[in-house]
């Protein structure tokens, strides 16, 4: 893909999905800008695109706080004079707590980690996608949106299920602008997210694969690819969707 000249930003870029998201966007010429909270492997993560011909560069800021996003997004789409594509990737579970005995602080650090960040990114991205070129946001979701979540997990699945809601809203928001709005849900992926069971248990986590149609773990070059596609004109007909990327583990077996 000829995507030589646009800007995108992807939050949580510094491991795992969303690093591999900035290498596969930058591959397809974007300058990709990666945010995080850990600032030495930030460097270190540009550092490596740069070396591979990539045009890189990191920001650190908290997805959760507000004043941060928008100075930092703001700050992006003023030195580039636009942005075409935010790939809203911070997020994750934030740990575990059934609903009797969840404080306030819990609740609401989950859903500001998946919901606040995604809103406030997209919020302070929008005058700067008016400007670029097919812009898009693509969001991340979890089949937890839809299940609610296992064990512990609920706000986790709520939190999800309010990412599904707000990417239709944005989709329709940003309709008239020519602006897509996605989401995508990934499976099982094997990433660093995992190495403590991997670890401790790795029975268990090789026995995640037989609940997957396709009979494997995800990888995280799944994931981007995906992103990449509808980053790119190729899907320059679709917004409001929500793109499973999971080998069938969505449907259980």
């Amino acid at each position: 893909m000829n995507s030589k000249g646009k800007i995108a930003v992807i939050t949580g870029a510094t491991g795992g999905i969303g690093f591999e998201v900035a290498k596969r966007l930058g591959n397809d010429g974007y300058t990709v800008i990666l945010n995080g909270i850990e600032d030495e492997k930030g460097a270190q993560r540009v550092e490596e695109l740069i070396s591979q011909g990539i045009t890189a560069e990191y920001l650190g800021f908290d997805v959760t706080n507000e004043d941060a996003v928008t100075s930092n997004i703001n700050s992006i789409g003023e030195k580039y004079g636009k942005i075409d594509v935010l790939v809203n990737n911070a997020g994750g579970l934030g740990g575990r707590s059934r609903f009797e005995e969840m404080t306030t602080e819990f609740y609401r650090s989950v859903m500001a980690l998946n919901l606040d960040s995604t809103f406030f990114a997209s919020r302070a991205a929008i005058p700067f996608l008016k400007k670029g070129e097919n812009a898009s946001i693509i969001n991340y979701t979890s089949n937890a949106g839809w299940t609610a979540g296992g064990p512990g997990a609920g706000i986790y699945g709520t939190s999800k299920a309010a990412v599904n809601a707000i990417t239709r809203a944005l989709a329709k928001d940003l309709a008239e602008y020519g602006i897509r709005v996605n989401a995508v849900s990934p499976g099982t992926i094997d990433t660093p997210f995992h190495e403590q069971i991997k670890s401790t248990k790795p029975e268990v986590f090789a026995s995640w694969k037989n609940n997957i149609l396709l009979g494997r773990l995800g990888q995280p070059e799944d994931v981007a690819s995906v992103v990449s596609f509808l980053a790119s004109s190729n899907a320059a007909f679709i917004t409001a969707e929500t793109i499973q990327i999971g080998g069938g583990q969505a449907l259980g077996i």
